[in-house]
């Protein structure tokens, strides 16, 4: 599927392995088996067949444990994989210590963590990647301490979050626009965190992320005066031209 997937689009897919985020059913009642199954099945399996580059947990109560994600986590990355960790999104977990512990590229969520897991994450040069979209979407209003990491010089990503069970949307527009006003960034640190901060999670901030002599041309450009204009104006989209390595793929100009 990910091979017809990259055969039919002009996008760059980043696959990530989410073996470990919730038990299935089936395996209610025999929760280690299904924890052995993913370390010593899947994770060889998608290694041996190259189906992603990196390896995920949800570490939450609930779900899997500092200790139980530790052990996935370790034998992903004695199988290739960078690792990405899911933390903190519900409660404080230790997932965002894990996270900075194994030297994770990503700690996502992280609505409740502390000063000790922010400096943490400091330390450790691991992307704080806010999903302020699922925490709209589910009504809550405990959204990242974004303005505690950027001030503590955590680097901070954007997602839009988007999966069916919790933020049904493809918007990042709209994800800038909830992140200003809900987690106080500013516009620029916004789109910051939504383009080279995003890509330098995913270990290509060398090729993308910034449009700048070597780069690969990937632009939007927005029909807007001001890009403070981009959360400020929202639920509209303003993207009226796409570049995808330097070819283009939407031009909405043309037919005005």
């Amino acid at each position: 599927m990910l091979a017809t997937l990259r055969g039919r689009n002009k996008l760059e897919i980043i696959s990530t392995f989410l073996g470990a985020h919730a038990v299935p059913e089936e395996h209610a009642n025999s929760r280690a088996e299904y924890i052995r199954e993913i370390i010593q099945v899947m994770i060889p399996r998608i290694a041996q067949e190259g189906l992603a580059q990196f390896c995920d947990v949800f570490c939450e109560d609930g779900y899997f444990s500092v200790e139980e994600a530790r052990s996935i986590l370790l034998a992903a990355k004695d199988a290739g994989f960078g690792l990405r960790l899911h933390a903190e999104e519900f409660g404080h977990s230790g997932g965002a210590k894990l996270a900075a512990e194994l030297g994770a590229r990503s700690a996502d969520h992280l609505s409740y963590i502390d000063d000790s897991d922010i400096e943490a994450l400091k330390q450790a040069g691991t992307v704080a990647t806010l999903l302020p979209g699922t925490v709209f979407n589910l009504g809550s209003m405990h959204y990242a301490p974004a303005r505690k990491l950027i001030a503590a010089g955590v680097p901070v990503a954007l997602a839009s979050g988007f999966n069916p069970g919790s933020c049904f949307t493809l918007n990042m527009q709209l994800i800038l626009a909830i992140a200003c006003t809900q987690m106080k960034m500013t516009p620029a640190e916004a789109i910051t965190a939504a383009t080279i901060n995003s890509a330098y999670s995913l270990g290509i901030s060398d090729r993308l992320g910034t449009i700048e002599e070597g780069k690969q041309a990937d632009i939007i450009l927005m029909d807007v005066a001001d890009y403070r204009e981009l959360p400020y104006f929202f639920g509209i989209n303003h993207c009226v031209v796409t570049i995808k390595n330097g070819n283009v793929v939407i031009n909405l100009l043309e037919k005005t």
